[in-house]
């Protein structure tokens, strides 16, 4: 089975990040200048010295996300399942070292929070979990889908890494879509932020969208969690993993998430920050890189921020989004895994989108059979 692991270690951490912060103006000059734009100017324009050109790059990212695009945004809304896990994680309100009440959701429960979400309008849906084999491993997550795959067009996981094998169970009983982040790509200081559970294992992570290629899932999420490591450095093995898997898995879908850390229980305050005109900046440079790559931004991000970014290459956005289980309906006050910011309604989130000249997209697509 081929792996990303074999290309990724031909790699060296400090070396990127070197050459990224070595781009002059006139490698960002180059790289806007091209039709087509490889890895190296992708670097270019993450690159500090790709400031003074981000109106520039919103410009062509528009243009490039409405010729492959069009005026349209997908809905999803995250449904989380469980608070169990058994990792301990630096940045996580669900790290196993947090004294919380756990919950874990029962078939009516879940029922109870869907029919929320599908009366607001919601046609795709996120399932997420924490990582607890033994509460909410594959066949916890496959009778969740197989109670929600009537009711939804699209079912996306956020779930453990999970073996080849089971991939293929999930995706024969419904599963359209997986995400995984891989946090971040430096070895060590991902080993600092994961010291315990399944969930510390570097490389069983970092191959898992090769067992889902494998598996033959219709769309894989990437993304780093901004805050760990350096950011530049995170998004270029990011989309290094990405031209990867295209490669290799070419009939497979993909899509970036861009997740900043933020505020939850216990606290972890990022290494590095991120501002907001950096994310605009990452969000441009992706969209330049690949036409057509889905690119997704939460509800972490402030509503100000995601009032103007969604013109500038986003195909995707979450709305009224709870992170705790049973936060729709059942359990409104139980704790979340963070602290989102843009807390508007699905009404509100989609008027917006509207008098914005977007037209609203509740699904992906929908699988059906001939004779």
């Amino acid at each position: 089975m081929p792996s990303f692991t074999s290309l990724f270690n031909t790699y060296n951490w400090n070396a990127i990040v070197a050459d990224i912060y070595n781009k002059t103006h006139t490698d960002v000059e180059r790289a806007l200048a091209k039709k087509t734009r490889d890895l190296d100017d992708f670097k270019a324009l993450i690159s500090p010295a790709a400031k003074p050109y981000l109106e520039h790059m919103a410009q062509l990212s528009n243009q490039l996300t409405k010729k492959r695009f069009g005026n349209t945004m997908q809905m999803y809304a995250p449904l989380y399942l469980s608070n169990e896990c058994q990792n301990i994680c630096t940045y996580c309100g669900f790290s196993l070292t947090n004294k919380i009440p756990r919950r874990t959701l029962s078939d009516s429960e879940i029922l109870k929070e869907a029919a929320f979400l599908k009366n607001k309008g919601y046609d795709h849906i996120l399932l997420v979990t924490g990582e607890a084999n033994n509460t909410v491993g594959v066949d916890y997550i496959k009778n969740a889908i197989a109670i929600l795959n009537k009711t939804f067009a699209n079912i996306t996981i956020e779930v453990q890494p999970l073996d080849h094998e089971d991939y293929r169970l999930l995706i024969e009983n419904g599963l359209y879509a997986v995400l995984v982040y891989q946090e971040t790509y430096h070895k060590d200081e991902y080993k600092k932020h994961h010291p315990k559970g399944k969930k510390s294992n570097f490389e069983y992570r970092l191959e898992t969208p090769d067992r889902l290629g494998e598996a033959g899932v219709h769309k894989i999420g990437l993304g780093a969690l901004f805050g760990l490591e350096d950011w530049r450095a995170d998004s270029f093995f990011t989309a290094l993993h990405l031209k990867y898997l295209q490669k290799t898995y070419w009939q497979t879908k993909y899509s970036i998430s861009f997740p900043r850390l933020r505020p939850h229980s216990g606290g972890l305050e990022p290494k590095v920050v991120m501002e907001d005109a950096d994310l605009a900046q990452l969000i441009c440079a992706y969209r330049l890189l690949d036409e057509d790559v889905e690119l997704s931004l939460s509800t972490r991000e402030s509503e100000t921020f995601r009032n103007h970014i969604i013109n500038l290459g986003i195909t995707s956005i979450s709305a009224e989004s709870k992170t705790n289980p049973g936060g729709y309906v059942v359990e409104p006050q139980s704790l979340e895994q963070f602290e989102i910011s843009d807390d508007r309604s699905t009404e509100s989130i989609t008027e917006l989108l509207k008098e914005k000249g977007f037209e609203v997209v509740w699904k992906d697509w929908e699988a059906f059979s001939i004779g």
